[in-house]
């Protein structure tokens, strides 16, 4: 594996109040425009929801790194990014991210070890640590459990931190 990598995309502003963001890597571009609210075209990525959108992909692929090393096996893993914008004296800033990953694995015992790995995953997420806004990580395992007669609509344990 190399020890270094480069990342490129190309953003442009088309007309209006749109733009488009494309990527060598990927066939379609990406149509963006400002927040509604603030007169940017409905139905588009802001390139805030494409930042949130960064780290919760990069959580979500750091995780499944990190529980593959482990040899942990999960169900399901579902990250949401939440982020609140301020404004002040300088303009807008985004003043605290949320992370609230939600892992569903086989059984309650394997609890603590998805936390410890949710955190862990934390500390390690490329896009989370180039970020310096002041993130919370809000974690929650799902266990589901199996009766002996199968799949019920019961049968998912839900346990929060």
């Amino acid at each position: 594996m190399p020890a270094e990598y480069v990342y490129r995309v190309s953003a442009w502003w088309t007309s209006g109040r749109t733009g488009l963001a494309k990527c060598d890597a990927a066939p379609n571009a990406i149509h963006f425009s400002e927040d509604p609210e603030l007169g940017g075209l409905e139905g588009r990525w802001t390139p805030e929801q494409l930042l949130l959108c960064s780290l919760a992909g990069s959580f979500t692929t750091t995780f499944q790194e990190v529980a593959r090393s482990a040899k942990f096996d999960y169900t399901d893993l579902e990250v949401e990014v939440e982020a609140t914008v301020r404004r002040n004296k300088l303009g807008n800033n985004l003043s605290e991210i949320m992370i609230r990953p939600r892992l569903t694995v086989h059984d309650e015992d394997e609890y603590e070890a998805g936390l410890g790995l949710l955190r862990r995953t934390k500390s390690l997420c490329l896009i989370s640590r180039a970020i310096t806004a002041p993130q919370t990580l809000e974690p929650k395992v799902e266990a589901v459990k199996l009766p002996p007669g199968g799949w019920q609509e019961d049968s998912v344990l839900k346990l929060g931190v």
